[in-house]
């Protein structure tokens, strides 16, 4: 075992980059959770994302397009949990969980023909005078663009909520549904807007899993994000910017105990693979005793007769 041999530069830049699908899913969730709707079928959604994205990705040869598929699959799943929890009335937690064997399902029927195709690569950011800076040229400026737009969209998305007028209608339909509609908001409206929003984001969360980070099609290959991104909005206390530390605190155990294996640490390959989600159980533990800032409406019914 020789810990020297993990590279402090390029172990950061693999966290970057392993955090970069739950960055992406959880701030998606953060917005359908601001706006009072528990959804539990992230990881319906990502895998979804990942097998449109992929398959777009490879039918026109276009990477980009292939995100905008991914954002569209997940879209359109995550409408089906609006419809039936927002219109319909069903049970939040239930339909969640039924979306997320649904997308494991439609998924693993999408994805026989794309078994071991290879997608079009993804461009990176290829700045010659960044990448050769020392050290912070190969840790933060050698990525590919998914990377800060992860970024970008967390520093959006956290301006939206916080300056703007439509970010103050949808904190109060999340606080308060019976005075927002009383105020005269679309409350179903708003939170269709949301849902489809976050289910976008979890579309292009799993595309980053088969179109750049592991650029191929395997079923599940999710493998649990979409759960440790829930557990992520939670951390981050449902504020944008602790979705970042979170995301790279998830990432770095996930990363960390890749690299544990590699330099052959002497604990059982199992152990070390469960590390994420144990960290992920234990974070939960600690936050559920503290106080919290969920908003108040979440996970309840609303129906426009109350």
């Amino acid at each position: 075992m020789d810990l020297s041999s993990i590279n402090p530069v390029v172990l950061i830049a693999s966290i970057m980059v392993a955090s970069t699908p739950i960055l992406l899913a959880g701030i998606g969730e953060l917005v359908v959770e601001k706006a009072g709707v528990l959804n539990l079928g992230v990881e319906g959604m990502m895998i979804t994302g990942a097998i449109f994205g992929f398959a777009v990705s490879v039918e026109t040869g276009s990477p980009w397009l292939g995100l905008l598929g991914a954002m569209f699959g997940g879209a359109l799943i995550s409408l089906t949990f609006g419809i039936l929890t927002q219109y319909l009335l069903s049970n939040q937690v239930a339909t969640g969980l039924a979306l997320t064997m649904f997308g494991l399902g439609l998924s693993a029927l999408m994805g026989q023909r794309y078994t071991g195709t290879k997608p079009p690569s993804f461009p990176k950011l290829d700045i010659q005078v960044l990448k050769d800076i020392p050290y912070i040229g190969r840790m933060l400026l050698s990525h590919d663009y998914m990377v800060y737009i992860s970024l970008l969209l967390v520093a959006a998305v956290w301006y939206f909520l916080k300056f703007t007028k439509g970010g103050l209608i949808l904190r109060a339909v999340g606080e308060n549904h019976a005075a927002a509609h009383a105020l005269g908001y679309k409350v179903v409206r708003i939170r269709i807007l949301a849902i489809m929003f976050g289910g976008a984001c979890a579309g292009l969360g799993g595309a980053y899993l088969s179109l750049i980070r592991v650029p191929q099609w395997t079923e599940g290959m999710t493998a649990g994000a979409g759960w440790i991104a829930l557990a992520l909005v939670v951390f981050a206390s449902w504020r944008p910017w602790r979705v970042i530390l979170g995301a790279y605190l998830f990432g770095g155990v996930t990363v960390l105990q890749l690299n544990l294996q590699a330099v052959g640490v002497n604990i059982p390959v199992a152990y070390l693979s469960m590390t994420p989600y144990l960290v992920t159980i234990i974070v939960l533990v600690f936050i559920s005793g503290a106080r919290t800032s969920a908003p108040a409406s979440l996970g309840r019914v609303f129906h426009a007769s109350h």
